[in-house]
């Protein structure tokens, strides 16, 4: 039998709509579900598992109904077992969550016939160095961010490519995004968008003390590795905005390519089609 999944954002009151109409569809075009717990608030399905324990029940695809954080969360639980995830946009931005409801059903049956195409999206492979040992790690489809924890002290950052010294910075934070996040919270501090299919990542001072800093973009191809120097103040490590912990002087945060890559079902819309929507850019 063919499967699927769905992730749903928290507290939305239109799920209790969609959800069990998206589940008749599902059912009548011969597909075995299983959700998450915030799908099931909204109907009664015979199988509901944490996001984590998704990708073992080894699904065709995933439906995301919300937003890019919510696409963020489903890409990091399916991304190593390369399960595609199909995201539904339900009113916020959506750089990530591009399908409008209205064509849901228009997708899912391209989907159906497998005439939807995937893109691979890249994604950083975080570690948390403390006294020289591993204490976490993580996986990013938009972000590592490194930053302060206090309102009104500059944090300070040294940062390393490869193992060499290229600057110290006095700054609220320092952000690592992939291509996929770079039209995140790194287009928001002034770093420069790029293609999904750029080989490379954007680092992104937020707010630094010194005028000259500015993003740089490094091949993906290369370690980066921030060191925190906060000696008065705690710093905080920041996966997608949504997982992370605090962080203490002298620890490590090294980035690097992840052997695992997110792949989003898309129909024929382009990258630049999409910045027009998004950002309203003008249109010919």
């Amino acid at each position: 039998m063919k499967s699927a999944a769905i992730f749903s954002k928290p507290a939305k009151p239109e799920l209790a709509q969609i959800v069990p109409e998206l589940l008749r569809w599902l059912s009548e075009h011969g597909y075995q579900v299983v959700v998450d717990q915030e799908t099931a608030a909204y109907a009664s399905v015979p199988e509901v598992v944490e996001r984590v324990a998704v990708a073992a029940r080894e699904p065709k695809f995933v439906v995301v109904l919300g937003g890019d954080g919510t696409l963020l969360a489903a890409a990091r639980a399916v991304a190593k077992a390369g399960i595609p995830v199909l995201g539904v946009n339900l009113g916020s931005l959506g750089f990530l969550t591009e399908v409008p409801l209205a064509d849901l059903y228009a997708t899912l049956e391209a989907v159906d016939q497998r005439k939807c195409g995937t893109e691979p999206r890249s994604m950083l492979s975080c570690h948390l160095l403390r006294d020289g040992k591993c204490v976490a790690q993580y996986h990013a489809l938009n972000d590592v961010v490194v930053n302060k924890s206090s309102i009104a002290r500059l944090a300070d950052f040294d940062l390393y490519i490869n193992q060499d010294f290229v600057s110290n910075y006095k700054a609220d934070g320092l952000i690592v995004a992939t291509p996929t996040g770079s039209t995140a919270y790194s287009l928001a501090a002034g770093g420069p968008i790029l293609m999904p299919s750029v080989e490379g990542f954007v680092i992104t001072p937020v707010s630094p003390h010194a005028l000259t800093h500015r993003p740089l973009v490094v091949r993906d191809s290369v370690e980066i590795s921030i060191v925190v120097k906060a000696a008065e103040e705690h710093a905080f490590l920041s996966v997608d905005g949504q997982v992370g912990m605090p962080l203490n002087d002298g620890d490590r945060v090294t980035c690097r390519k992840s052997k695992h890559q997110v792949q989003l079902l898309r129909m024929k819309k382009t990258f630049f089609d999409v910045l027009r929507t998004k950002l309203k850019w003008g249109q010919r």
